[in-house]
């Protein structure tokens, strides 16, 4: 047996068809065991927020403390076409993993689900500095 609608009250139903129009849809308009509702009840984690906990996954290898609670992440621009661009710094010019750490978020972030491609563009103005950390890294790192 097919499953089971009910037809909220601005429907037209046509005599002898099995569809049912309506202006809209919503939770209260589908029955639970349609397996809709779950859909439209569900929201899927923001795609930002997911590239955030991406970012929260890579350490600076000097620091036992993610580059997104350090504050090395200046922006994150989420494009319309899939893309994001990652404006980030480190902790000094002279940074042993300069060369390694953009590529590595470059590919953390391209691996999100929703994220096509990813381009990081490394900045040292603003300068880096121990303020830029969230509370929860001062408080790792001791600054309290």
């Amino acid at each position: 047996m097919a499953d089971t609608l009910s037809a909220p009250a601005n429907a037209e139903i046509q005599e002898g068809e099995d569809s049912v129009t309506t202006d809209s849809v919503t939770a209260d308009s589908v029955t639970a065991d349609s397996g809709i509702a779950d859909a439209v009840t569900a929201p899927m984690p923001d795609l930002e927020e997911r590239i955030v906990e991406a970012l929260k996954t890579i350490y600076d290898p000097e620091i036992p403390v993610s580059i997104y609670e350090l504050g090395l992440i200046y922006d994150i621009d989420v494009r319309g076409d899939h893309t994001v661009g990652i404006r980030m710094t480190l902790t000094s010019p002279a940074c042993p993993v300069a060369g390694s750490l953009p590529g590595e978020v470059e590919m953390k972030v391209a691996g999100v689900d929703g994220v096509d491609a990813c381009e990081v563009d490394l900045v040292w103005d603003p300068e880096w500095n121990p303020e830029m950390m969230s509370e929860a890294a001062q408080l790792e790192l001791g600054f309290f």
